[in-house]
């Protein structure tokens, strides 16, 4: 495996800038995860890592050699995408060995058949070999996708929301196994989603994608308590992150630049002996967890009950927040650090 980074890379299509000076290093054998909504830049940075688009600024290096220019064949990366592409009249096994058989690669019979074998168990599909691709479900067949570029055994491996087309189970029973397939190799993945929970469980970092840049880099637990802004604050979390004016919950430590706070759900502490009072408007049972939809003056709050806690719609209770778990934003949504937040708590309590 190798290590894959981009340097300063823009790329426009017309008037449109997709990429602009991003500068990002996926090291050997990390799993990157790139999250962000439609339009913010993620698949071209796959293209541009995989030679299918050059940049007009900046350079591209996998392994520390430069591939700035150099063809996507001569890359030695995998590219899977969200679509399967399999060949429908091959079997599963003549699928997996397809990539094998091109010319310059000299694969002898036994060496293929070995390595696709090996492969099928990682995924778990050796008892599919023989089937043909149209007789597999969907989940079958995006691990015969994947499975096409783990036989390569590539440097880097690049996937474009391989899961998206799949159902709920499927996606949760596909994420767990390619994140244990890529420990298991020790493989460096990039990864392109607009789901957060893909982000949040199988990345080692996630980079949070804007317009082209790259506006937050960090682990998944960096990301979700620590965001650079609100637009990364509102990439993670279901229920969303609370987001009301700075003074709606009269807490002590709110810097006096704040404009707007920010709350976890789970950092919502119902029933204090002090705190604001609010009401139940809402409540979702969702098994191990409830939440609940609070008005508390013209604020609209989600918050996270517990699975035996006796709230109903119309009761009335006090909200606080869990200590220091607030987060405020200035006015143009740039989260204040921890500094101006301890400076102000020193005040509060005569330090």
């Amino acid at each position: 495996m190798a290590e894959v980074s981009l340097q300063n890379v823009s790329k426009r299509f017309g008037d449109t800038e997709a990429v602009r000076e991003l500068s990002l290093t996926a090291a050997d054998g990390e799993f990157i995860v790139l999250l962000g909504p439609t339009g913010a830049g993620k698949t071209t940075t796959l293209r541009l890592i995989a030679g299918l688009e050059r940049p007009d600024h900046g350079r591209v290096t996998i392994g520390g050699a430069d591939m700035t220019r150099t063809a996507p064949a001569e890359r030695d990366v995998c590219f899977v995408f969200q679509q399967y592409s399999l060949y429908p009249h091959y079997s599963v096994f003549d699928n997996l060995a397809f990539p094998l058989r091109a010319p310059g690669r000299r694969f002898t019979k036994t060496e293929i058949d070995a390595r696709v074998r090996e492969v099928a168990a990682l995924l778990r599909i050796e008892s599919k070999l023989g089937n043909r691709a149209t007789q597999l479900s969907g989940g079958e067949m995006q691990r015969v996708a994947i499975g096409r570029a783990l036989v390569r055994s590539p440097s880097v491996y690049l996937m474009d929301e391989p899961l998206s087309s799949l159902d709920a189970k499927l996606r949760e029973d596909l994420r767990i196994e390619l994140k244990r397939i890529q420990r298991e190799l020790g493989a460096t993945v990039v990864y392109v989603t607009h789901d957060q929970l893909e982000a949040m469980t199988m990345a080692d970092r996630i980079g949070v994608m804007a317009r082209g840049k790259l506006v937050q880099l960090g682990t998944p637990r960096d990301i979700y308590e620590r965001p650079e802004s609100i637009y990364v604050a509102r990439r993670l979390g279901s229920p969303q992150i609370n987001l009301i004016e700075s003074d709606a919950l009269a807490l002590t430590d709110r810097p006096s630049r704040a404009v707007t706070t920010g709350v976890r759900p789970e950092d919502i502490v119902l029933n204090p002996t002090s705190g604001i009072p609010a009401e139940v408007l809402a409540v979702e049972h969702l098994g191990v967890e409830t939440v609940l939809l609070l008005g508390a003056g013209s604020d609209r709050l989600h918050a996270l009950l517990g699975v035996r806690e006796p709230l109903r719609v119309g009761d009335r209770t006090r909200i606080t927040v869990r200590d220091g778990a607030a987060l405020y934003f200035d006015a143009a949504g740039n989260r204040i650090g921890d500094a101006d937040r301890m400076q102000r708590r020193e005040v509060a309590n005569g330090a």
